[in-house]
């Protein structure tokens, strides 16, 4: 006579603590900065809300951080009604240490040399370091506000990725660039927001990885 095995129950989600969630954030605001800033040293542009900011910078001159920090203000409200407060105070700080760090890494670090790089290959390395930020943002429940908020809503509601849906929006915003940018760097530009959000396809799916915070 066979046995019968009982199908496996797996184990409970544990959730994250407030440790990994502060940590994480921290990690992934210091690689998304760090790709805004190589950006910015080059000339280059990105997506969402981002690359709003982008453009109003090399427009007016105005502080990226400050600019940024600004455009994600009305974003909130969605984040608020759709997200949870947990998801909008981490999506705030996230924001908040991003629109920070990405004038301080100028300070600290000798940015000035990639300028004499090509800068396709700062798009290549830029956007994937932010695409990676990205990913261990989402993971901990947190994003960088706008688009971000939106892509994620749809995701877990409707099952879009985000990262399928945030690369159309990009590539929008990313042309619009076209009378404030060298079509150089426009082609660059493109190119690091196609990287970016190839990263957070490939690697944020639905089902793929499940965690609580």
């Amino acid at each position: 006579m066979s046995t019968v095995t009982p199908p496996t129950v797996p184990a409970p989600l544990a959730p994250h603590t407030l440790f990994e969630d502060m940590l994480a954030i921290f990690t992934g605001t210091l690689f998304v900065s760090l790709g805004v800033a190589m950006f910015n040293q080059v000339g280059l542009l990105t997506g969402g809300t981002a690359g709003l900011a982008f453009l109003l910078h090399y427009r007016t001159g105005l502080s990226f951080g400050l600019l940024f920090f600004l455009i994600n203000l009305p974003f909130y409200w969605l984040a608020w009604r759709r997200m949870g407060w947990r998801f909008t105070l981490k999506t705030f700080c996230s924001v908040a240490l991003v629109s920070l760090m990405s004038g301080l890494h100028p300070k600290l670090l000798s940015l000035a040399t990639l300028s004499a790089i090509t800068p396709f290959y700062v798009a290549i390395i830029g956007g994937l370091m932010m695409g990676v930020g990205f990913i261990v943002l989402f993971r901990h429940q947190a994003s960088l506000g706008g688009i971000n908020i939106l892509a994620l809503y749809l995701q877990d509601k409707h099952g879009i990725r985000a990262g399928k849906l945030q690369m159309g929006m990009d590539v929008v915003i990313v042309m619009a660039s076209l009378l404030v940018v060298s079509p150089l760097a426009l082609a660059a530009s493109i190119l690091g927001a196609v990287v970016l959000n190839l990263a957070i396809t490939l690697n944020h799916r639905p089902g793929r990885y499940m965690a609580l915070s």
